[in-house]
């Protein structure tokens, strides 16, 4: 070490930033102790730690006795509802809000219910983020998709209306992009850390959430039917009958949704959906049917292409039992592709769909947006069904919209035989509806233009919020 001897280098800085823990062992005798430190880490901050470990020392011996292990005796930290003090002026601020929205993230994971039914009671719209799409049912009637780009419209939109947010195990980073600044906000969460961070807070509750928001249910009174909450519920049926309509759709080029539809179509309850980053992540977010006990993972805080296909894996190699998918854009697949062969080598039946549209679609949409030049996003064509049956795995591909059920079809039939599978769908260009960029409101823009958005997107019944506004007389 330290001799800048062939391939050496400092390891330590490239983990830094992606785990919680990064050593080199240095000496022999260190290693039980850095390994240990390393476990308990990675159980505490929740993330990934790294230990580096020199070839020199794989031959030496270390003494059986001198050190022992602590990781045994980690505990997590069991943390109450937060005081009836604090719950009851967070109350105060809900009952006096004309448009309040609930914001969860996946420290709600397993408290779906207190969630929905703290909406009902209180007549509370919910958000969630992106990482949390598997926490509550699509099919729950308020709510409204996640913010921002990887998103859907009723969140979007809800958003700009707001007076009062509850913000609860979520550290979401666009917060300060997406929150209005002069909004009511209470927070909730068992992280002291991120008390605050992202927005001028008003109630900083430290507490577990699933307790806190039993007592919230628990210490407050049933709301009036709201105006608000049904106008939030109507325009989340009209989003929903749009993204139906979509995946129905049987004339024109072949796009992504109805693949989507054949997805949920096979999904089991259990399902592990591993999600690649690009167009395929925020198409996942609005057409895939999650029913709460679906796991949905991606790459959250750097948004790694490529990051579906060893997800899948992992989420086979943890739960054999259980039926996986590694949905990805053809970028995003063509970074990883070689690591079919570990499916195939390790007999690990995943569903492997790969949307082809020649294009890295995401950025060329961003490029579109921002009046750039396109540069950078075209891709060649490449046919992944032929990789796929090279690293000897079925490989399917599919380029019309009746070929869509056999494939699926197919893919289950392999499964159900042990085998991994592979389905390339060629899809068309077109760009997905942005909803952070939505041209509806006749309020805000004139006829023509909207008349053309609608037509680019295939829009003509989907339906503002301000609308269903004034469908409900909200002000």
């Amino acid at each position: 070490m330290n001799q800048d001897f062939f391939q050496e280098f400092d390891e330590n800085p490239w983990f830094k930033d992606a785990g919680v823990y990064a050593r080199t062992v240095m000496t022999a005798e260190s290693l039980p102790h850095i390994l240990d430190e390393a476990i308990r880490r990675a159980f505490a901050q929740h993330g990934p730690a790294f230990v580096t470990i020199p070839n020199d020392l794989a031959n030496k011996e270390i003494p059986a006795d001198g050190y022992y292990s602590a990781a045994a005796n980690f505990a997590k930290p069991v943390l109450g509802p937060g005081p009836d003090e604090q719950i009851k002026q967070a109350l105060d601020l809900i009952s006096n809000a004309k448009k309040p929205l609930i914001y969860v993230g996946q420290g709600t994971i397993g408290a779906a219910d207190e969630v929905m039914k703290f909406a009902k009671k209180f007549q509370v719209p919910v958000i969630t983020t992106a990482l949390g799409k598997e926490i509550i049912p699509y099919d729950f009637e308020a709510l409204l998709g996640s913010a921002a780009r990887v998103a859907s419209k009723p969140a979007n939109e809800a958003l700009q209306e707001t007076d009062l947010m509850l913000f609860v195990g979520s550290n979401y980073p666009f917060a300060e992009i997406m929150f209005k600044p002069d909004v009511k906000f209470i927070q909730i969460d068992s992280n002291p850390q991120v008390l605050g961070k992202r927005h001028k807070t008003d109630v900083a509750i430290l507490a577990d959430a699933k307790k806190s928001l039993q007592r919230f249910i628990e210490l407050g009174s049933d709301s009036a039917p709201s105006d608000w909450y049904a106008a939030n519920v109507d325009n989340v049926a009209n989003w929903h009958q749009y993204n139906d309509d979509m995946m129905n759709r049987t004339d024109g080029e072949l796009r992504f949704e109805p693949a989507f539809k054949e997805i949920n179509r096979i999904s089991e309850d259990d399902a592990i959906y591993s999600i690649d980053v690009g167009d395929v992540t925020q198409n996942a977010v609005r057409l895939l049917k999650v029913n709460g006990k679906q796991p949905w993972i991606t790459s959250g805080l750097f948004a790694t292409m490529g990051v579906g296909l060893p997800g899948a894996i992992a989420g086979k190699l943890s739960y054999p039992n259980r039926q996986v998918f590694n949905l990805a854009g053809d970028g995003a697949a063509a970074m990883v592709m070689q690591d079919l062969s570990t499916e195939v080598a390790y007999h690990l039946p995943i569903i492997n769909v790969v949307f082809s549209n020649d294009a890295l679609g995401f950025i060329e949409d961003e490029q579109e947006d921002e009046d750039h030049e396109w540069f950078g996003i075209s891709l060649p064509q490449t046919d992944f069904a032929k990789a796929a049956e090279a690293q000897g795995m079925t490989g399917i591909t599919v380029t019309k919209v009746d070929q869509m059920k056999a494939a699926f079809d197919k893919a289950v039939e392999l499964n159900k035989a042990g085998k991994p599978v592979l389905i390339d769908v060629k899809i068309t260009n077109e760009r997905p509806i942005p909803v952070e960029k939505l041209t509806l409101d006749p309020d805000k823009y004139d006829q023509q233009t909207i008349d053309a958005f609608k037509k680019r997107y295939y829009a003509d019944n989907l339906i503002p919020l301000s609308e269903f506004l004034k469908r409900h007389n909200v002000k």
